[in-house]
């Protein structure tokens, strides 16, 4: 039998109907590629009454603390205090908290059940607290940029334009990860997020070379980073697309007067990693801006008692620090497994297991095969979160035991692994899918056109 084309290949170029699909999926790239071009614009406009001067040597003070990887998480915007410094953090913590709230208080549960209606509901929350926690963070940025003496005036001749910009700016980065997620590919928020983790390589690339040329590097420090991230590429890679595959029979079915006596056999796909890239992205947003903000603060020559405590939080929060890893290991255990129980219900699929006439071989429909589910579900998400910790804590382990000076993050090669990954299969599912609508438009007869006199 003949294998159908490739979705790539040259017969499925000559297809009218994919040719139709390879167009609108250009168009879609090409707004996704003008909605990053906006936001990688919007990483070098500076907010207003500051002097570059000043912060460029604020954060110089700061070099190899938790300020880099927020810098890295925004693209530099951070480092540069542009209308984009809060970044999309903001977002992802209220996004955290409504999700939290979901499974606490009743009302925001019935709502996520709901279907569209709910989400557009918790969507209308989400951004209702993205907003105040870019206000209060705004206000916590503003703070630090007056008593570092950054700002070129003080009270609200400051405040006003430099908050305004800071929240108008996240709320924009919001807005466009929203558009990108409607009219582009792939999710908006994560593509964000990736692009600014990129937009860091090249200069994490020169500023390598530049430390081995100035003796503070060695040249086999570089090849050890480089076949780590190496390592964790084609890792993150394997247990992304490893499944365990349930088995499920599909009883005799009878239409009419016929019968069907084969059995059908099927699988459910379950993920190791169902919950993707959302543990390292919630814990990381969880861990940094506290520290930015004690970092920020408590910096001053003779600190008084209060900044010394920040400075000691900072210290004992900067990545590589045991308090650190202890923590960041334990969230993302944590959000592995609050995020595969939102977006997995054993019950809810068992239930519909049985309503279709299927069950797991050896297990009763109904409530053995939901507790069946549940213990599989279990032991792949332990899996899951070993790994994800690994990838995330182990590469800031061995720069702590090896004295590398390069900058090298789990989290953010998982993050951008990921979510190419996830791009890349959107970008094929929306070729499928548009093949399939428009194949099913040409089969449809035509509307009878009829004389009128």
């Amino acid at each position: 039998m003949a294998q159908p084309p490739s979705l790539f290949s040259g017969q499925a170029l000559r297809d009218p109907v994919r040719r139709q699909g390879y167009r609108e999926l250009g168009q879609r790239l090409l707004f996704l590629l003008f909605a990053l071009a906006i936001f990688r614009l919007g990483t070098h406009v500076p907010i207003p009454g500051l002097d570059p001067v000043q912060v460029a040597e604020i954060f110089k003070s700061t070099k190899g603390t938790v300020v880099d990887m927020l810098s890295m998480f925004t693209g530099g915007a951070m480092e540069r205090m542009s209308i984009f410094a809060l970044g999309i953090m903001p977002y992802i913590t209220a996004s955290i908290v409504v999700q939290l709230m979901a499974t606490v208080i009743p009302s925001w549960e019935a709502l996520r059940k709901e279907g569209e209606s709910g989400k557009r509901k918790l969507s209308q929350y989400t951004r209702i607290g993205t907003l105040g926690l870019a206000i209060v963070q705004g206000i916590g940025l503003c703070a630090t940029m007056l008593s570092q003496g950054a700002a070129l005036s003080s009270g609200l001749s400051f405040y006003v334009p430099a908050l305004t910009s800071l929240v108008a700016g996240s709320m924009f980065l919001m807005w466009l990860g929203e558009q990108i997620t409607e009219r582009g590919v792939g999710n908006g928020i994560s593509l964000l997020i990736v692009a600014g983790i990129v937009a860091t390589f090249p200069a994490m690339v020169l500023q390598s070379f530049q430390l081995i040329q100035q003796g503070q590097a060695s040249l086999i420090s570089l090849l050890v980073v480089s076949v780590l991230a190496l390592a964790v590429v084609v890792g993150v890679v394997f247990m992304e697309k490893a499944q365990r595959r349930v088995p499920v029979n599909y009883a005799q079915r009878q239409q009419g007067k016929a019968a069907y006596s084969r059995q059908q056999q099927s699988h459910l796909p379950l993920k190791i990693n169902m919950a993707g890239v959302i543990p390292a992205i919630f814990a990381s947003s969880m861990l940094l801006f506290p520290a930015t903000l004690g970092q920020l603060i408590g910096t001053s020559p003779n600190p008084s008692g209060w900044q010394q405590f920040l400075q000691d939080v900072v210290l004992a929060l900067s990545p590589g620090q045991p308090l650190y890893l202890a923590l960041f290991a334990a969230m993302i255990i944590f959000f592995c497994y609050f995020y595969t129980a939102l977006v997995f219900s054993p019950k809810e699929v068992s239930e519909n297991l049985k309503r279709s006439g299927a069950y797991v071989p050896g297990i009763r429909p109904g409530d053995q095969t939901s507790r069946y589910l549940d213990h599989v579900l279990n032991r792949l998400t332990f899996i899951g979160s070993i790994y994800i910790t690994l990838v995330c804590v182990l590469p800031l382990i061995l720069q702590g035991a090896f004295s590398i000076p390069i900058h090298l993050g789990g989290a953010s090669l998982l993050i951008v692994v990921v979510v190419m990954l996830d791009f890349v299969a959107q970008m094929q599912s929306h070729l499928v899918s548009q093949q399939y609508h428009d194949q099913t438009l040409l089969r449809q007869p035509g509307p009878s056109v009829t004389n009128q006199s």
